[in-house]
């Protein structure tokens, strides 16, 4: 199924950024105000996926787009991404992800199975607003080296202002995947049972996991802002019936950790 969207993706991505770079009043398609916001993310997560101990983690936020009427909803569930078409209800654009490497030394759990590459996921995302306390995202990433698998998350937040500084967000979440990446993450072939002494598994593709999220953001000043954030997992389908999952690990994954950014805005003639 997931194989089948990689032309669709790709075209897609081409035809959105053509019609950008050429549409509008003979301006260039990069002239207007925009932002650059850069940050981290520390928390304590599962050493791996479907891994039943925790470790401190982080990671990066990058988010770059054109200045709207007022402040865009984000969340760090969101990868990095650049907006190529932009309005006040939805946005479209590219979006890529860093895929750390994984192997034994991320736990005992992992001896005996493959090393996964460190490498990347490319592809694009859509946001809509369809209120003004309301967004829906979803993301389609192609992998690049770790695996070669296509990953896909949807994520809808509702979110509220307690206070003109404080805001306070959630909503679900859910990831689909293809069997490519399953098998990279998740499958167990007959050398690596050997071992591993797991048993032999081989995964389709599917829903990996469904899940909710919050965040506590506060807006510091005019350009930092700092959160606290919550997010509960459960692996489902090819994820959930691994033997990696069952034997030596836990099909409930929790995430909590807190993260800082700071917004540049600039204009571009």
């Amino acid at each position: 199924m997931f194989t089948k969207l990689r032309p669709f993706l790709i075209l897609g991505l081409f035809g959105a950024s053509t019609g950008v770079a050429y549409a509008g009043d003979g301006q260039h398609f990069w002239s207007g105000d925009w932002y650059l916001s850069v940050g981290a993310a520390g928390f304590s997560a599962p050493k791996f996926e479907g891994g039943k101990h925790n470790k401190l983690q982080w990671s990066p936020l990058v988010s770059i787009g054109r200045q709207g009427p007022g402040p865009r909803f984000s969340s760090r569930n969101d990868n990095p991404s650049f907006a190529l078409i932009e309005s006040d209800a939805f946005r479209i654009g590219i979006v890529g992800k860093f895929v750390p490497s994984r192997d034994s030394s991320d736990g005992r759990e992992l001896r005996g199975l493959k090393k996964v590459k460190w490498g990347a996921e490319a592809g694009g995302f859509a946001e809509a607003y369809p209120t003004d306390w309301l967004r829906a995202r979803v993301e389609v990433r192609q992998g690049i080296r770790a695996h070669s698998g296509v990953v896909a998350d949807a994520a809808v937040d509702a979110f509220t202002d307690i206070t003109p500084e404080l805001r306070a967000s959630a909503g679900p979440r859910m990831t689909l995947a293809s069997s490519d990446y399953f098998d990279a993450y998740y499958g167990v072939n007959a050398r690596e049972s050997a071992a591993s002494g797991l048993s032999g598994y081989k995964p389709g593709g599917g829903v990996k996991s469904v899940g909710f999220g919050g965040a506590l953001t506060w807006k510091a000043s005019q350009n930092w802002t700092t959160s606290t954030f919550l997010e509960y997992t459960r692996l489902t389908g090819p994820a959930a019936d691994s033997s990696l999952v069952r034997e030596r690990g836990d099909r409930n994954q929790l995430l909590i950790g807190v993260s800082a950014s700071y917004k540049f805005n600039f204009t571009m003639n």
